[in-house]
């Protein structure tokens, strides 16, 4: 019974992990799939296109991304999603997309078109990523 009771403790702890943050959010699902939904929600599209062996790429996954004040922005305007642009649907987009480093965000309409395009990580972190979201249009 201590032990149940020790597994439950611990499962509580981690649900807060597993809950949506205050960043970003990311879409999970296709690439299709969230251009589909952003054309419901008349929203635009950020695709960060990563690796798993990126070191910069991590660094926004873990700092820039769960900034509060980018999230609220992104999350609004936005529908995002991560696409590894080695595994799965990655090789196809990256055939798409002009991507020459990582990790590259693209800013697009919800047809697939490019508006903005950030290459490699914002030395400036999540206040500038948030200045140029801003200024997508």
């Amino acid at each position: 019974m201590k032990k149940l009771l020790s597994i439950l403790f611990l499962a509580l702890l981690t649900l807060p992990a597993f809950a949506e943050g205050d960043g970003v959010n990311f879409f999970e699902g296709s690439f299709r799939q969230a251009l589909a939904k952003a054309k419901k929600e008349k929203k635009m599209v950020m695709l960060d296109a990563y690796t798993s062996w990126c070191g910069p790429c991590k660094v926004l996954k873990n700092k820039v991304f769960p900034n509060k004040e980018l999230g609220a922005y992104i999350n609004e305007h936005f529908v995002s999603i991560g696409v590894d642009m080695e595994a799965g649907e990655g090789p196809a987009l990256a055939n798409m997309y002009p991507v020459e480093g990582y990790p590259t965000i693209l800013f697009l309409d919800a047809s697939g078109k490019i508006k903005k395009k950030v290459l490699g990580l914002p030395q400036g972190g999540a206040k500038e990523l948030l200045g140029v979201a801003k200024g997508v249009k």
